[in-house]
């Protein structure tokens, strides 16, 4: 688009053009009184189109237009000219006349197709926009989750323009590194010159010595000159230590603050938060709640601690570190670990999870509770948690990561009593996976109560010290899809309050940090030293076993088909039902392939509405497309090490796999599915369209179009059936792919340099954020804590 505003340029073009503007807007006005999405939008177009030659200004508004609010004769549009930007305007389309609207009165026309006029009554609005003049923020969409090396940059330009800002970095390291743990520097060091003078004494000293020389050599020399254990465990690294830090204190660069401060000792207690769903490392995956967040954890610590123990070393420091997963103790287990206090994460030393239970005036809360439902129990079970870690580190932790709503909103609670650095991970923000479940809360709240998770969403991504998300598309969505965070810049709960400036997507809070599969488990198939046979004759059972029970219902009848292999949880966005619907009313995939469905577990009867209305919906598929013979339903299977093997017996049947979901945060079964070499096929909407480059290491579906999804399968199958070397270029394609972008040592190295750069940050904004803090913590107090009050206890 043309420079200028929206709004003037859309002005200029009714009067250039006022026919065919008036044409397309009253098409748009005919829809009748209601709040109508871009596809209707564009399906007028595409008629109009039909009629007459469309280009210029008013076609371009309106193709990237993502809402429009038809109220005879207004006709409100929200635009979106690029990720993260938008722009409102009310054209009268009897007298073509167009004005700018502001956020809040663009929400409140909304709030009246809904509720109705509001008489001029109060309403709350929100908006962290006043707070973030602080900090710089870039401007263009490409920008954004890139926050640490804008960050970086803003931080550097602090320092250099006055040098009495040096003394905050000192000052961050008196803190952090000082005081109580012995480490970098002494009570000798009491400004910058003296901090200087000792850099360049040790400077001196180190230079002529042999690189290899153990930092024990001249620890007690180092003392002297007010210098601590912590540069390294040789004269080489320490001094490469000594001058990255000389460099700062003279000319700061981004590039030497960045590797700086990703380097220094800070993080040695880790807390990481998960409350909901039944997190165990053996026999939970496919209970309800508890998926995919479990497998990210695990990996995550794994990796974590890994990565600090490499850390300490390079710093010549014997630093034991800790880390405890936090999650929710239910003492009605169902043969799981969910009942025991304390667990061992498998294949690390020093990291655990810990189980806190749930409870209220009456005592524990036994029974499992829907992440829907939790919101009643956390505040109680913050207090809990924070005395339980001060028990564990006999002190506070360094860094507190947060999971998802919940693990986040008692995140914010616990960094705020610790005053320590805060990360947050959404996972997956449910306002985009329910379309207007924010102007229809109401009608949803009994179910879902929104109201409790939106806000606590709101004051979580405020708080927090950064954001890390898999893809871009969580934070800004792509050039036609809104993303996780940006749907939260504006919207409205009426009749409870309007958010004009909820969150900024260019905020240099967010950072793109892509986890990786765990390469123990999941390898590719061809690598046939390390595969996992062992398990094939129960592999064979489960997918071409005769028999029908609750572990497998249907059977495949022709063993020579290559499976087309799905695994997800039961619900309704990963839309395992739609994929077979999909698959049942396509001919020729069902004469191509045979499908194989893991999810839900028929085995047990499930206590989560949504599994049982997917699994009602299942059956009845089976019975009205006659799918026994080319279709096997498989309950949810937790063995991790099975499954990678699993992927693997597909491969063999030169099969692949498909991700239907139609939203996926991230799509961690996506990368598994490549690492192990299976061709892959995922949904369009959200990460999975980042992880796949299209016809090159998988293919993009679109979950809503299931007609054009299923011929994509075909042309698939089709053309590795005329040329088996095409399957094999798709795999190799996706292995490329996951090994150049998606490890979890890449991920853990990220991770902790980005917490000693938003540590810094957070202690050089420090007095310039209390007015945020103060408003999160009256959002909290008088809208987070009223609403939760409406959510019921579990009935035990």
């Amino acid at each position: 688009m043309a420079t200028g505003s929206v709004c003037e340029r859309f002005g200029a073009s009714l009067a250039t053009h006022p026919e065919l503007a008036k044409s397309i807007l009253s098409r748009i006005e005919s829809i009748g009184r209601g709040i109508h999405k871009s596809q209707k939008l564009l399906s007028i177009l595409d008629k109009e189109a039909g009629q007459q030659a469309l280009d210029g200004i008013v076609v371009d508004v309106l193709r990237s237009t993502q809402e429009a609010v038809v109220s005879s004769p207004l006709v409100a549009l929200a635009i979106r000219p690029a990720p993260g930007v938008w722009e409102y305007i009310a054209v009268n389309v009897q007298k073509l006349f167009v004005e700018e609207l502001q956020v809040a009165e663009y929400l409140r026309l909304k709030e009246e197709i809904v509720d109705g006029s509001s008489n001029g009554e109060f309403t709350l609005e929100l908006d962290f926009g006043a707070f973030n003049n602080s900090i710089p923020r870039p401007s263009l969409s490409k920008s954004i989750g890139n926050g640490m090396e804008f960050l970086n940059r803003h931080l550097c330009a602090k320092l250099f323009q006055d040098k009495e800002n040096l003394n905050l970095l000192l000052e961050f390291l008196q803190i952090h590194c000082q005081k109580g743990k012995g480490m970098l520097l002494n009570d000798r060091i009491q400004d910058v010159n003296s901090l200087q003078h000792a850099l360049r004494k040790a400077e001196e000293y180190l230079t002529p010595l042999p690189s290899d020389t153990p930092y024990s050599s001249f620890e007690k020399r180092f003392q002297e000159i007010g210098l601590e254990k912590g540069w390294g465990d040789n004269a080489e690294h320490v001094l490469e230590m000594i001058h990255r830090l000389l460099d700062l204190l003279q000319a700061p660069d981004p590039v030497t603050l960045e590797s700086f401060l990703g380097r220094i000792p800070l993080v040695s207690n880790v807390v990481i938060m998960t409350p909901h769903g039944y997190f165990a490392q053996d026999n939970v995956l496919g209970y309800p709640d508890t998926g995919g967040q479990v497998v990210y954890i695990l990996d995550q610590v794994r990796a974590l601690e890994e990565e600090m123990l490499h850390r300490f070393k390079l710093q010549g420091l014997n630093i034991t570190p800790r880390i405890l997963i936090i999650t929710r103790l239910l003492p009605d287990a169902v043969g799981t670990t969910c009942g025991e206090r304390l667990e061992k994460v498998y294949g690390t030393k020093y990291s655990d999870i810990l189980r806190v239970p749930f409870r209220t005036e009456k005592g524990i809360v036994r029974r499992w509770i829907s992440r829907f439902e939790v919101w009643p129990y956390l505040e109680t079970y913050a207090a809990d948690v924070a005395l339980e870690i001060t028990k564990e580190f006999q002190g506070k932790p360094d860094l507190i990561i947060g999971n998802y709503s919940d693990g986040n909103i008692v995140a914010s609670l616990l960094a705020h009593k610790f005053d320590v650095t805060q990360c947050t991970i959404a996972h997956a923000l449910e306002k985009t996976k329910y379309p207007d479940s924010d102007i229809n809360w109401k009608k949803l709240e009994d179910k879902y109560h929104f109201s409790c998770q939106f806000t606590a969403d709101l004051i979580a991504m405020n708080r927090t010290d950064f954001v890390i998300t898999s893809t871009f598309q969580e934070i800004a969505g792509s050039k036609d899809t809104l993303g996780q965070y940006e749907s939260h810049i504006a919207f409205t709960l009426p009749g409870l309050y309007c958010v004009v400036d909820g969150i900024d997507v260019f905020d240099p809070k967010f950072n793109i940090v892509s986890p990786g599969a765990d390469m123990s488990i999941y390898f590719p198939y061809t690598e046939e030293k390390r595969r996992l046979k062992k398990f094939h004759p129960e592999i064979d059972e489960l997918l071409y076993s005769s028999v029908e029970n609750a572990e497998h219902l249907c059977v495949l009848k022709d063993r020579n088909k290559p499976i087309l292999f799905t695994m997800a949880r039961l619900d309704r966005v990963k839309n395992l039902t739609g994929l077979v619907e999909f698959y049942a009313k396509n001919s020729r995939l069902r004469e191509l392939v045979n499908l194989v469905v893991v999810g839900g577990d028929r085995r047990k009867e499930s206590k989560d509405l949504e599994e049982k209305a997917e699994m009602q919906r299942m059956y009845e598929l089976i019975e009205k497309y006659k799918l026994n013979g080319q279709f096997r339903w498989i309950s949810s299977q937790m063995d991790r090490v099975r499954n990678g093997e699993l992927y693997r017996y597909i491969c063999d049947t030169k099969g692949a796999f498909v991700q239907p979901a139609l939203y996926e945060a991230f799509g961690l079964t996506v990368v598994e599915a490549m690492t192990c070499g299976l061709p892959t096929f995922a949904t369009c909407y959200g990460g999975p369209a980042e992880i796949i480059v299209h016809g090159k290491s998988g293919f993009n579906i679109d979950p809503y179009n299931g007609d054009l999804a299923a011929e994509t399968l075909v042309h698939f199958f089709e053309k590795c059936k005329a040329d088996p070397s095409y399957w094999d270029k798709i795999s190799q394609g996706g292995l490329k792919r996951i090994q150049e972008k998606y490890t979890w040592q890449i991920y853990s190295e990220k991770l902790l340099t980005l917490t000693g750069v938003y540590g810094f940050s957070k202690h050089v904004s420090n007095l310039e954020q209390r007015g945020r803090k103060r408003y999160i913590e009256m959002l909290h107090a008088l809208m987070y804590n009223k609403q939760v009050k409406t959510v019921p206890l579990a009935v035990e």
